[in-house]
Parts: C-alpha cells; structure tokens; sequence
C-alpha cells in the first residue's frame, strides 16, 4: 500500500474524526472560534505569552528563526513514535540519521510500530499514557478522542517557537483552514503537513490508444460526455467486457472513483465521506441524502445499466480490476501517478506494449468544476509529557526546522546535495545515478529510502510542501494534471464546529449507523438492485438512523465567523 493512498483515505478527517482506541473511521469537526493568530488561546492570543518556559531551554538555540539551521546547543535525544513502512524498513545506519546527529546534534529513540498496525498500537500507546513524546503521522482530527484525557500537548500554545511553521500558515493563507482544527478549547492539538498548494492525485486512468481509434482525442469536459465517450470506445472495441472496472473498495464501493467524483456533483463520498456534512452555503447537510448524491449514484447505475461498467467494480480487490485492465478486459481504472505505473509496466510484460495509458483531468458534474482543496497532510502531535521535559524548547524548535523550514524539507525530501543529488545552476536537483526513487532512475542499484532513509513519509509528511519541491520528483504528466486540477474551484469547506464533550460521544454513535446505511444503499443503487424510485424510503431510514438530530448537533455549534 502506497503513502499516496494511506494519505488520501483521510484527507478530509481536515475537519476533525472521533474514533475508538483502536480504529480511525471518518471525521467529525471541532473548532473554536477563529482567533485570525497561528496560535491558540481561542482568544486571539499570541502562542504561549503567558507561559514561563525558561526552565525548559536546555539545548534551545537563542536565535533560531526562519533561515536558521536547528542547531542543539547541547546532544539531545527526541523520543519519537515511529511507522516502520514495508517497502522501507528501519535502519540504524541511515544516511538520514547521521546527518541529523551531526547537522542538528540530535538523535531519536524510536518505538517502532509496523504500517500494518501502527494506527491501533498508536492508540493503545495514547491511551495507556505510554505514547512517546513525538507522535508521528498525526492527521488533524484523528487524535481527538484523547483530548479530554490531557494525554495530547495543545500544541497552539507553543506556537511562538515555531516560526517556520507559522511563517507558512500566513504566507499560504492556511489559518482558517488550521482553525477548523481546534478544540473546544479554542486550542488545536496537531500540527499538520502544510502544502502551498493543493495536491489533486486520483482520477481514471483511460486506454488513448482505445480512445483513439474511436475517434476521441480529448479530455471529456463533463461527466455525461464521459459516458458518451465510454459509449464510443465500446463500439469500436467491442473485445472489451467492459470499458470501466473499477477498484479500491476495501471500506466501501468505489472509494477512490466516488470521492474524486462528488465534488463535481456538489457532495462527498468515497475516501472523502468523512462525517457525511455538506455545506450549502448557509448550512450542513447530509451528503448521502442531497440530490447531488442521487446524482452521483444515478450516473454509475447509468454505466452498469448500460453494459459501461463491470459489475464487480463495487466489491472486486485492487488485483482483480488491475488484471482485467492487463489483459485487454476494460479500458478505464482508478488511478493516481504512481498506480498508473505499474498498469503500463503490466501492460508491458503482458506484450500489450502498443496500450497507451494516460490519466484524464476529472470531469465537471451538474454542481459544477471542483477540486477538493485540502491542504493538509499527516503531521506530528505531542504527548503532554513533552512540557515535562527540560529541552522542551529545543524540541519545538528542532520539529519545526525539520518539518516546516525549506531547509528541513528538502532535506528530508532530497537528502544531502553531494551525496544523494546535485544541484544545477538553475536550482533544479538530480539524483546520483546510482540512486532511484520514483522511477527517476530507473535500474539504479540503490533507493534513496530504503538504503538512505530520505523520502520517508514519516518525516516527509507533505513531501515537500512548496511547490517546487511538491513537482521536484514528479513526471512532467504529473506536474501538468495537477496544474490543470488546481484550475478547477476549490470546495467551500464551510465553518468548523464547536461540539461538547457528549454531542461528540453522541454524534460518533449517529455517525456509524448513517454512514453504514449510506454505504449499503450507494451500492445496491449503482447496481441496480435498489431503484431510484425507492429514494424517499431511503432518505426515511437515514432519518430513522438520526440523521436530522446528527445535523441538527452541526448546525446549532457552528464556529463563528
């Protein structure tokens, strides 16, 4: 599993989640109101004036600022939870590690956690009061649950020690979206992944060759004319089972295909479910139960109705869909920039090397042309016993050079300009030869992760955050579908919420029970065994499940503006 779809599956926990100790489900917001400051209070304070820290300098540098090297006056040693990932596995003897201890004068004592695991375990650490200092891989919102507890730092009131991080969530004009975050408190207790610009990743991967012989050289501008397309490419390749099969349904149908969709169709879905709310303008509704969700649903029954698209495409494994796509069954899959990938080299070693893959930019929908905006990645939250430690400062200080100054980004991205990539005069960077990651050097016997520790999600959350570091690996494709995604309108997120500690318990129960009934109901409408007719009955069970209540909770603690 990639970091780019452990990523995406909760881009939109943005605006908060409630979860058990053992698992991280969809998102839920609390929010204070907004203080118009990068740090907390919930009162327009300015980050920890009122806090005394001078017994917690040990190893703090006196001058740190943005273009300031971390440097600890004194060996200092962050313990860290870490997610050891399968495709690169913990090495003591990482080139990452070493440069650290001698450019920085620090050093981690890790718990290391297997992907596998890493969100239960991070929970049960949390709960327990055993979670190191440094939780890694932190999205805003999905911690919330310990809050009450006093087990998380509010990070907000330390912020004054951050300039790094502060200086970005100006520049880029993140601060309403980092107040959508906060408690209700008025505090916020992560520190997310910041991106100058939004990352758009999945869409459909389409066979041009396929698309070419059917007379089509274009993008198609909406979802209807997708389907005239599909149309097409299915009478000239009348070989084909189907032109669209479809995959990534282990939480639910079509999750990646859904969620890239709705927006367009003026709702969420998919991978961006999260706590099902929509905002209209003035205020939230029930994506499953909008109109703009009738339409989502009736357009993919459309497609199975009409012969378009695989049946199977709602329940099938990733394995499934991407063998049809291989031996010439479908024409048209989920896709992202790196998964498109591995379809051409399948297509390749199956000798269908005359297939040409390419993705297409998401189509506009009845709501209109929109790009889910988020810009937030994973990021890092803070056991409270941080505030314990003596080098409490120092350690703000190192987290923020690492994680949010350019130099730390690049560092954590690139790695050591000599060792692991030259710079032209130009600015632009090159691996070393010998060294690959993502495909830039195809062949080459090492990889910049695996045998240096660079590129490692968990201290490069949003790999790179700038923008030219953000397209710095990335095919020029890459670089261009973005752009042209980032054309599209952003979606109004809308305001935060200010729940109390039972509307949140209350809110997590009526969360579950509507998102399982929506589930189950999106997948027998696509496939026909619900009929759209039957609608109204399955906007009453949402109402039997709480869903007027649910909104009602919403809309009666809305963050002021």
């Amino acid at each position: 599993m990639s970091d780019t779809r452990n990523t995406l599956s909760r881009r939109n926990v943005l605006r908060g989640a409630l979860i058990t100790a053992a698992a991280v489900p969809f998102g839920l917001t609390l929010a204070a109101c907004d203080t118009g400051d990068v740090g907390g209070g919930g009162g327009g304070g300015g980050g920890d004036e009122d806090v005394d820290l001078s017994d917690k300098m040990v190893g703090a540098m006196e001058d740190y600022d943005v273009g300031t090297t971390f440097v600890a006056t004194t060996p200092l040693t962050f313990n860290m939870l870490y997610r050891d990932h399968p495709n690169y596995p913990l090495k003591d003897d990482w080139s990452f590690f070493t440069h650290v201890d001698e450019t920085n004068n620090v050093t981690f004592d890790f718990t290391s956690v297997p992907l596998s695991d890493f969100e239960d375990r991070r929970s049960l650490l949390i709960a327990a009061g055993d979670a190191p200092t440094v939780i890694t891989q932190a999205y805003a919102g999905t911690l919330d649950q310990f809050v009450p507890s006093g087990a998380l730092l509010p990070v907000s009131k330390y912020i004054e020690h951050m300039p790094n991080f502060r200086a970005k969530v100006e520049a880029w004009g993140l601060q309403a979206d980092l107040d959508r975050t906060r408690q209700i408190d008025g505090e916020y207790y992560v520190l997310p992944g910041l991106q100058e610009s939004a990352k758009p990743t999945y869409t459909f991967a389409i066979r041009e060759d396929l698309w070419q012989a059917a007379g089509l050289d274009s993008d198609p501008a909406t979802f209807d004319e997708f389907r005239d397309q599909m149309r097409e490419v299915k009478a000239a390749s009348p070989d084909l089972d189907y032109v669209l099969s479809d995959r990534w349904n282990s939480g639910g149908p079509m999750e990646a295909s859904l969620n890239a969709s709705a927006p367009n169709f003026g709702v969420r879905a998919g991978w961006g479910f999260g706590d099902g709310t929509v905002w209209n303008g003035s205020a939230y509704e029930f994506t499953g139960a909008m109109d703009g969700y009738r339409q989502l649903l009736e357009f993919y029954a459309s497609l199975v109705q009409e012969g378009l698209m695989d049946p199977e495409s709602i329940t099938q494994d990733d394995d499934a869909a991407i063998q049809k796509l291989t031996n010439g069954r479908s024409a048209v899959i989920g896709s992202n920039d790196q998964e498109i990938l591995t379809y051409r080299d399948n297509l390749v070693q199956a000798g269908n090397s005359d297939a040409a893959l390419r993705q297409i930019i998401v189509p506009a929908g009845p709501a209109g042309n929109f790009v889910d905006n988020t810009r937030f990645e994973s990021g890092i939250a803070l056991s409270s016993t941080a505030l314990d430690r003596e080098d409490f400062v120092a350690m703000l200080q190192f987290l923020d050079w690492l994680y949010f100054s350019d130099e730390g980004l690049e560092f954590a991205k690139w790695g050591v300009e000599g060792e692991t990539f030259t710079r032209a005069a130009d600015g632009t960077r090159e691996l070393m030869p010998d060294i690959d990651i993502n495909g830039l050097n195809p062949g080459a016997p090492q990889m910049l992760n695996t045998d240096y520790g660079y590129h490692n999600g968990v201290f490069m959350p949003a790999h790179g955050s700038t923008q030219d570091l953000l397209d710095s690996m990335l095919r020029e494709e890459v670089v261009e579908f973005r752009a042209k995604m980032n054309e599209k309108d952003p979606v109004d997120l809308g305001p935060g919420f200010l729940l109390n500690e039972l509307d949140q318990e209350q809110v997590a129960l009526q969360q579950t029970a509507l998102k399982d009934a929506c589930y189950q109901a999106t997948a027998a409408f696509i496939l026909g065994q619900r009929s759209f007719d039957d609608w109204d009955s399955y906007v009453g069970e949402l109402e039997s499940a709480g869903m007027s209540g649910y909104l009602e909770k919403f809309n009666n603690s809305l963050r002021e503006a």
